[in-house]
């Protein structure tokens, strides 16, 4: 039996609104007593593309505060993120450590 063919008119009580965005997560680096700025810089450069003054910037806040917003992302994303952190951080022998938290 052939399909017929999908009408869309006026009557399409589907809207724009209706359509949701994926929850978004902050991820965020914690600030420990062994792990090296310079190594937070580049976590920073290569995990989340942060340029240079960027990573500093986040660094220092995650250095100052305790903690420091990374970027944000939908709730995959932030999980890869924080995987690739967690891998290099455990490569270097650092403990640091990145978390996520509903936007």
């Amino acid at each position: 039996m052939p399909h017929q063919p999908i009408d869309i008119t006026e009557n399409d009580t589907r809207t724009r609104d209706e359509i949701k965005e994926p929850p978004l997560y902050k991820v965020l680096l914690h600030n420990d007593d062994y792990t090296t700025m310079d190594f937070v810089v580049m976590v920073l450069e290569k995990v989340f593309h942060k340029n240079p003054s960027e990573a500093t910037r986040i660094m220092l806040n995650v250095h100052r505060n305790g903690i420091g917003v990374c970027g944000i992302y939908p709730a995959e994303i932030a999980e890869t993120k924080i995987d690739a952190v967690h891998a290099l951080a455990a490569d270097a022998g650092f403990p640091l450590k990145a978390s996520m938290e509903k936007e």
